[in-house]
């Protein structure tokens, strides 16, 4: 779960970090009325769960009110990345003297939190590690044993913090893991983290997104989730329990189990194809579970074919099969679906597809051969 850059300030604000004095504005009025509040330099910023706001003129440095109900009514309905903007963010202006970056991700090749540090802030961070790497400090964090005060020291040391500012850098990276730590996030990134001419340091920016699964315990960031803003598939399949992740392709995509789901995208691109998403209808999926997961796939307009991928192991095929058929006596079918069945009880299961004898379905032996066939099926109907 992805938070707006305002709620993660929260977070920030709740764990001692230092963040700007800000006010949320969903009008102009409210906008100008912050900024009356404030007096002078403000920041209006949209809020939205995507980055480059500043480049797509969604950040705005303002001097007075005036100003400040200007660029809220620019930046009120802007469209960054189709991400519409329905609030703002309206802060105090700071003088700011250095900008770095700094965030603790969880690195899954290495099953550990990875800590990153720059001294070149208010970049991307992949412009930074792709043109000046050596600038770019990096330190696992053994989870088992936490953050400790020399691992700060280490990676201050690799980034070229300056020695004066190793205490405050130092604090606020033990404060930063402390959030990445108790919130159960996979992500806490500040860009900028900004050292300001009194020398002070707070941060100028938060990222933050908290692991789903582990949202049970986190009732008061669940609460934090904007409906409005989820896509209408995603929105679909989390009431359903599903997991479901939309891609930009056309080829629909269901299986049972997350790595053979991740397998078939990789199949579909290797056959030349687009995925339209990620979606694993789990196991033991009845009836009507493949009837929702249908709808979901098949209201994603994009979609020109279906691939249902299942490995039947604790799951029987010939039951799966029962579901599709009773799922597509539910569900309006605009698009082929390739099907393809292997393990426990398949040949029952192709059997029953094959005396349904459905014009919608197409079944195919192996992986290789039903993505295929579902990439010609979706660049026929395209």
């Amino acid at each position: 779960m992805d938070l707006y850059e305002h709620q993660g300030k929260e977070l920030f604000a709740k764990a001692g970090i230092p963040v700007a004095e800000g006010r949320i504005a969903y009008t102009v009025a409210e906008a100008r009325a912050a900024a009356e509040e404030f007096g002078g330099t403000v920041v209006v910023k949209s809020q939205v769960l995507v980055g480059g706001r500043g480049k797509a003129g969604g950040v705005k440095v303002v001097k007075n009110a005036d100003e400040a109900e200007a660029a809220a009514q620019a930046i009120l309905g802007l469209d960054i990345k189709g991400h519409i903007t329905r609030r703002l963010l309206i802060e105090r202006g700071v003088a700011i003297a250095k900008e770095y970056y700094v965030s603790v991700t969880f690195d899954r090749s290495a099953k550990m939190p990875l800590l990153m540090l720059t001294t070149m802030g208010g970049m991307d961070v992949e412009d930074v590690a792709a043109n000046h790497p050596d600038m770019l400090a990096r330190l696992h964090v053994d989870p088992a044993l936490g953050y400790r005060g020399f691992d700060g020291v280490q990676l201050m040391a690799a980034a070229g913090i300056p020695v004066d500012e190793r205490k405050a850098v130092g604090a606020m990276l033990a404060q930063l893991y402390g959030v990445f730590q108790s919130e159960d996030a996979m992500l806490v990134e500040v860009n900028p983290l900004v050292f300001l001419e009194d020398g002070t340091l707070l941060a100028a920016d938060a990222k933050v997104t908290i692991d789903d699964n582990a949202l049970y315990r986190h009732p008061d960031v669940e609460a934090m989730r904007d409906l409005a803003a989820m896509d209408p598939q995603e929105q679909a399949a989390r009431e359903a329990h599903l997991a479901y992740v939309k891609l930009d392709g056309d080829v629909g995509i269901l299986g049972n189990g997350a790595g053979l789901v991740m397998s078939t995208v990789d199949v579909i691109a290797q056959a030349g194809g687009r995925p339209a998403n990620f979606l694993d209808v789990g196991g033991g999926a009845s009836a009507e579970k493949i009837t929702t997961a249908l709808e979901i796939v098949l209201s994603n307009d994009r979609v020109t074919s279906v691939l249902f991928n299942i490995f039947g192991g604790i799951t029987r095929c010939d039951e799966v099969a029962k579901g599709l058929l009773s799922a597509l006596e539910k569900t309006e079918i605009r698009a082929p679906i390739v099907v393809r069945l292997d393990g426990t009880n398949a040949e029952e299961g192709r059997a029953l597809l094959a005396e349904a004898a459905r014009p919608e379905i197409t079944v195919e032996k192996t992986m290789l051969e039903a993505a295929a066939t579902a990439v010609r099926l979706a660049k026929e109907a395209s």
